[in-house]
């Protein structure tokens, strides 16, 4: 039973989840406030509420995608599939009802704690988006991959937004700062980061499981438009991101471009390189194998594009 639930729920992405808003605080916004001369903005249980409402929040999601792709899976990967294997369907339904009201409670608290009612609504909103994405959207030509790139982009916005409305009751003092700008440049970075790669694995992933999708007539990109178009908007969107990634290194980072310089090495070795590694292997795929050693690639891309904080952190 608990084996089934640690399956469904993905621990290994809602770790990911948890390790990348405790960085991007600890490691990005806290450093930047000790710069500004401020304190640090969240206490240690505000910021475990934050993280513990988007981690069960997610982990709800997973579970009500399981629970309306089990007969897809079944076809894309039956060793895994634990909806009507492992748990009945009205276990799964519970354990999502469980986990998302764990989570919009969570949520609940920091918005009753920071008197931020709009970030109250936020914790209900996502539900909301990850129950009708499961059900429909995700079956939709380009509309469930965006969704799925646009929560994943918004992430840090959990962050972001409750460190500004805390240091808005500075009021006068914040004048001449550039805190504000700092943190939206810095964690919307990484919110662009996170849109563009999930876009592209989400593609990717589509082609590896079109023939579950295509059985239950999804219309997804590598089903309605081809491999090859989709191959080529994945590697578009990889292409974009590395320019991306090249121009905020050259013209936005304060760090010289050097080989001695931890964050030029961490670009280059950490992130670009691997980047040119997942446009080989995505444009040599030919089998479902093949595309799985290929998204698996970019969630390794992903994570290291949020442990570029360390780098920065510890330059």
């Amino acid at each position: 039973m608990i084996k089934n639930i640690i399956r469904l729920i993905r621990w290994d992405n809602l770790l990911f989840i948890a390790i990348a808003l405790w960085v991007m605080e600890k490691w990005v916004v806290v450093p930047l406030l000790q710069q500004n001369y401020f304190p640090e903005q969240l206490s240690n249980g505000l910021l475990a509420c934050i993280i513990l409402a988007f981690v069960f929040i997610s982990a709800g999601g997973y579970v009500i995608n399981d629970y309306f792709d089990f007969k897809i899976d079944e076809i894309n990967r039956p060793d895994k599939v634990v909806v009507m294997h492992g748990l009945s369907k009205n276990a799964t339904m519970r354990l999502y009802q469980i986990l998302t009201g764990i989570g919009i409670i969570f949520g609940a608290i920091v918005a009753w704690e920071l008197k931020h009612w709009v970030l109250g609504l936020i914790y209900l909103f996502i539900p909301g988006i990850l129950w009708f994405y499961s059900a429909s959207y995700k079956r939709q030509l380009i509309i469930g991959n965006l969704i799925v790139s646009l929560l994943a982009g918004f992430g840090p916005f959990l962050i972001i937004i409750p460190n500004i409305a805390l240091l808005s009751r500075y009021g006068d003092f914040m004048q001449g700062s550039d805190i504000f700008r700092q943190i939206y440049l810095w964690l919307g970075g990484f919110g662009v980061f996170a849109f563009l790669t999930t876009w592209t694995r989400e593609i990717i992933k589509d082609i590896e499981d079109q023939v579950g999708d295509r059985e239950f007539e999804c219309h997804t990109v590598p089903i309605v438009w081809g491999d090859m178009i989709a191959k080529i908007l994945s590697s578009l969107l990889i292409l974009i991101t590395m320019t991306l990634l090249i121009f905020v290194w050259v013209k936005v980072l304060p760090f010289p471009i050097a080989w001695q310089n931890l964050p030029s090495r961490y670009i280059m070795l950490g992130l670009l390189v691997p980047f040119v590694g997942e446009l080989v292997l995505l444009w040599r795929a030919s089998i479902p194998s093949d595309y799985r050693s290929a998204q698996l690639l970019m969630k390794f891309i992903m994570f290291m594009g949020v442990m570029f904080s360390f780098a920065v952190r510890f330059a």
